[in-house]
C-alpha cells in the first residue's frame, strides 16, 4: 500500500474547463496512458500510477511543461501529509555526482532516516529522502539552487525590464533573484543568480537559465572572432581587466587564428583615430578618478588620449569623452569605460549599457557609407545591432568631415566602427587610384 500510495499524483493549477476525458487524452497523446480513474475537483485533480517509474516519467514529461486551456500544469506526488511532511523525493541528480557528496548535502539540512535509490529508466538519478522531523525535510525541499555567472552576461538573462526573467519564474514557478552590482569587484565580476522553489522547478529553471547564458556567451565570442579580424594584431589577453566578458572568455582557435591571418606589422605608425564617446554627466567624477588617477591609468593602459569636453551647459545630461589613438587604443578606452559605467551603476541593472559615440568621415565618403537608398547603413545596423545615424545636411567642418553616429553596447559599436572606417579606407583608395590615373592617361595624349 506504502508503494501505491507514493504514486498516486496530484495534478495542480487546472483550468475550471479541463475535464476528466481532456486529461486522460493529453497523458495519452505523450504516451502515458491512464490505467485507472481521474479524480476531478476544482482546479487539480488525483491520478493513480501503481508503477513508479511511470509515475516520474509523468513528473518530468509534464509538469510546468504543458499547458491545458491555457494554464500550465503542475504534476507533482500526492502523498499523504504525515509521510510527505518527513519524506521528499530529490529528482535530476547528475550521475557523475558520487553519493558521498550526495549524503553530505542532504546531512546539512538535518538527520536523513533514509536514503533510497528510484529504479528508473533515465539518465539522471531519483531518490527518496526521509528526515528525522517534518521541519527539517521542509528546509531541505526549499533548498535554492545558485549560479554564478559573469557579470557582461547578466544583463542579457535579465532581459528589456527584467521580461527574460519574469518569463522563466512563470514558466517554472519558481522565484529567481540576481545579487547587486555593489557586490563586484575588479578580481570578482561574477553575480550570483539564486532560484528558491521545488527540486523540480529549480531543476528547469536551471535549464532555461543556462540557455540564455549560453546564447549571449556565444553571441561575444562571435563579436571576439569579428574584433580579432577587424583589428589586426587585438592582443584580446590583454584586455581581460574591463568588465565587458573578456576576461572570462577563453581564447578561441577562430579568434587566434583570425587575427594571425592578417599580417601585423608591429613597427608601422598606426593611423590615429578620434572617437567622441557621450557619457551620463554624473558619471564624470568616476571617469576621473579622485586628482585625476583613474582617467590617467586608463589612458596609460589603452595607449590613448582620453579627454573630457567642458558641459555644453549647466544642465547637460551628457558630457563628450574625446578619444585619440590607433584601433586598439580606441577598443581598450571604450571598453574600459563602458565596464566602468556598468560597475559603478550608472546604468539599471536591468539593462545593458549603451553608449552614442561620434565619429568624423570625409564628406565625400559618407554617401558611400549611406549607400544607395539606404542600404549600406541598414545592412550595418543588422550586422553590428548598433544604431548608425547619418545626419543628413550636414555642412562640413574646416577639414570636409562630417559626423556619423553610432549608438550601442559595447561590442556593436565596436564593430560598427570598424566596418565604417573600412568603408572609408576603401573609398580613399579609390580616390587616391584616380588622382594617379588622371595625370598619367593625360599625358599619354
Amino acid at each position: 500500500m506504502k508503494r501505491r500510495r507514493m504514486n498516486k499524483l496530484y495534478i495542480g493549477n487546472l483550468s475550471p474547463a479541463a475535464t476528466a476525458d481532456d486529461l486522460k487524452q493529453l497523458f495519452g497523446e505523450r504516451k502515458l496512458p491512464l490505467a485507472g480513474q481521474v479524480l476531478l475537483k476544482s482546479g487539480y485533480a488525483f491520478v493513480d500510477y501503481p508503477d513508479q517509474n511511470w509515475a516520474i516519467r509523468a513528473i518530468e514529461t509534464l509538469s510546468g511543461k504543458v499547458e491545458l486551456h491555457g494554464k500550465v500544469m503542475e504534476v507533482d506526488y500526492s502523498v499523504p501529509k504525515k509521510l510527505r511532511s518527513r519524506k521528499i523525493q530529490i529528482r535530476n541528480i547528475p550521475p557523475h555526482l558520487q553519493w558521498e557528496v550526495l549524503d553530505g548535502l542532504l546531512a546539512q539540512y538535518g538527520t536523513v532516516e533514509n536514503v533510497e535509490q528510484v529504479n528508473t529508466d533515465t539518465e539522471t538519478a531519483v531518490v527518496n529522502v526521509t528526515y528525522a522531523t517534518k521541519e527539517e525535510a521542509k528546509v531541505a525541499e526549499e533548498i535554492p539552487l545558485k549560479i554564478l555567472a559573469h557579470n557582461s552576461l547578466v544583463g542579457r538573462l535579465i532581459g528589456k525590464e527584467g521580461r527574460n526573467l519574469k518569463k522563466i519564474e512563470q514558466d517554472t514557478g519558481t522565484k529567481i533573484t540576481i545579487s547587486p552590482l555593489q557586490d563586484l569587484t575588479i578580481y570578482n565580476p561574477e553575480r550570483t543568480i539564486t532560484v528558491k522553489g521545488s527540486t523540480e522547478a529549480c531543476s528547469n529553471a536551471e535549464v532555461e537559465i543556462m540557455k540564455k547564458l549560453r546564447e549571449a556567451y556565444e553571441n561575444d565570442v562571435v563579436a571576439i572572432n569579428q574584433q580579432a579580424n577587424l583589428i589586426p594584431g587585438l592582443n584580446l589577453s590583454a584586455l581581460g581587466i574591463f568588465s565587458t566578458g573578456l576576461s572570462m572568455l577563453p581564447s578561441t582557435p577562430g579568434a587566434r587564428g583570425a587575427a594571425a591571418a592578417t599580417p601585423y606589422h608591429p613597427f608601422a605608425l598606426p593611423e590615429q583615430e578620434i572617437v567622441n564617446l557621450f557619457i551620463p554627466t554624473q558619471a564624470v567624477g568616476a571617469i576621473i578618478g579622485k586628482k585625476g588617477q583613474h582617467i590617467k591609468q586608463l589612458a596609460r593602459f589603452a595607449g590613448a588620449s582620453i579627454k573630457i569636453a567642458p558641459a555644453e551647459g549647466p544642465d547637460a545630461s551628457e558630457r563628450m569623452v574625446i578619444i585619440t589613438g590607433p584601433p586598439e587604443a580606441q577598443f581598450k578606452a571604450q571598453g574600459r569605460i563602458f565596464g566602468k559605467l556598468k560597475e559603478e551603476n550608472f546604468f539599471n541593472p536591468k539593462e545593458e549599457v549603451k553608449l552614442e559615440a561620434h565619429i568624423k568621415v570625409p564628406s565625400f565618403a559618407a554617401g558611400r557609407v549611406i549607400g544607395k537608398g539606404g542600404k549600406t547603413v541598414n545592412e550595418l545596423q543588422n550586422l553590428t545591432s548598433a544604431e548608425v545615424i547619418v545626419p543628413r545636411d550636414q555642412t562640413p567642418d574646416e577639414n570636409e568631415e562630417v559626423i556619423v553616429k553610432i549608438i550601442g553596447h559595447f561590442f556593436a559599436s565596436q564593430t560598427a566602427q570598424r566596418k565604417i572606417r573600412e568603408i572609408v579606407q576603401q573609398v580613399k583608395q579609390q580616390e587616391q587610384k584616380h588622382a594617379q590615373g588622371a595625370p598619367a592617361s593625360q599625358h599619354s595624349k
